[in-house]
């Protein structure tokens, strides 16, 4: 008898959507992503009328993203058998640095940056580089919505329904030339309204930089955001712009993204810099390979508190092992941590 086990990232029957909305996840996706299905919901003016999410703070939408919500793919996915984080807890324990040390003071300081009017540098070695309003970079692509776990280096793990586009599409129309093996991040140098730069917190060398394997990016999965919860991104969730790549611990998805480079060689990452015993160009979620101050085989769900502190094996590669593991065919990811 032939006995099918479900991957880590299926959905639940009670979680597809209709037969009359839906889209082949594989045809979006490629086979590596089969099995979601996606729907179309009518067309909404405005983020907050949008949110299927309990307790959703309501934003204040540029234009052209409430405009895109109308045509945005919505995923019926999630992880089986574990609930979204709760919205507050998504907005209220972070690390974004650039707004102070302590997991509130994203929500407590980032108020002040300003994300309209937002432009991005796409340069390097690609063929047609360019600075981009971010409402011209974004117009070509279609929102989905994929929810996904967090898992952060430091051993706590969220489940966040994001809304964005895959990072290959925007790398297919810039075109990489042949010599483009990596691609670099670079985050928004703000001092004046990013607190945390003025404070020399870590010795951080400001910009942040984090960084890719192309391959890596081209990978289905890895996708830049714009927005969470059905609506646009807070800002100390990186707005307007940044990068999700889920089966990595959360510090290489980088934040509030001003500068993307395809270039030739590894780049310099800023975690990697301070401290690369502790924190490896790779960081891909592995239970086996710890922190040389905490164990990684178990992480903390929140939302967690004394009483219940929701604690649980962590999955090789964050559980997207079905989707990513041939990355890294040959490598010695105890050496590539």
């Amino acid at each position: 008898m032939l006995i099918k086990l479900p991957r880590s990232s299926d959905c639940k029957s009670s979680e597809i959507t209709p037969e009359s909305f839906y889209l082949s996840r594989r045809k979006l996706l490629g086979a590596s992503l089969a099995g979601a299905a996606l729907g179309a919901l009518p067309r909404l003016g405005a983020a907050a009328e949008v949110s299927r999410y309990a307790d959703v703070e309501a934003g204040s939408a540029p234009r052209w993203f409430s405009d895109k919500l109308g045509a945005t793919r919505w995923q019926a996915v999630t992880v089986n058998g574990e609930a979204i984080t709760p919205f507050k807890d998504a907005t209220h324990y972070n690390n974004f640095y650039e707004f102070g040390p302590d997991k509130g003071d994203p929500a407590a300081n980032a108020g002040s940056l300003k994300t309209e009017p937002w432009s991005l540098v796409v340069d390097g070695e690609v063929a047609k580089p360019g600075r981009y309003a971010l409402e011209d970079f974004v117009k070509p692509y279609q929102l989905e919505e994929r929810i996904y776990r967090l898992r952060c280096v430091e051993a706590w793990s969220m489940v966040i329904p994001w809304l964005g586009f895959p990072l290959a599409e925007v790398l297919k129309q810039v075109e990489p030339t042949s010599k483009a093996r990596y691609i670099r991040f670079e985050t928004l140098e703000d001092p004046k309204r990013m607190p945390g730069q003025r404070s020399g917190f870590a010795l951080i060398d400001w910009p942040y930089v984090e960084g890719l394997r192309l391959d890596e990016a081209m990978n289905p999965l890895a996708i830049l955001a714009v927005g969470m919860y059905g609506r646009e991104l807070p800002n100390q969730n990186g707005a307007p712009l940044r990068l999700v790549v889920p089966w990595k611990y959360g510090f290489k998805s980088i934040k509030s993204i001003v500068r993307i480079s395809l270039v030739a060689e590894q780049p310099a990452t800023t975690w990697q810099g301070l401290a690369p015993d502790e924190y490896g160009f790779y960081a891909n979620v592995n239970p086996t390979v710890d922190h040389p101050r905490w164990t990684q085989a178990r992480e903390r769900r929140l939302p967690s508190g004394l009483f219940s502190p929701n604690v649980r094996d962590t999955l090789m590669f964050n559980g997207y092992a079905d989707e990513v593991a041939s990355l890294y065919t040959g490598l010695d990811l105890r050496r590539n941590y």
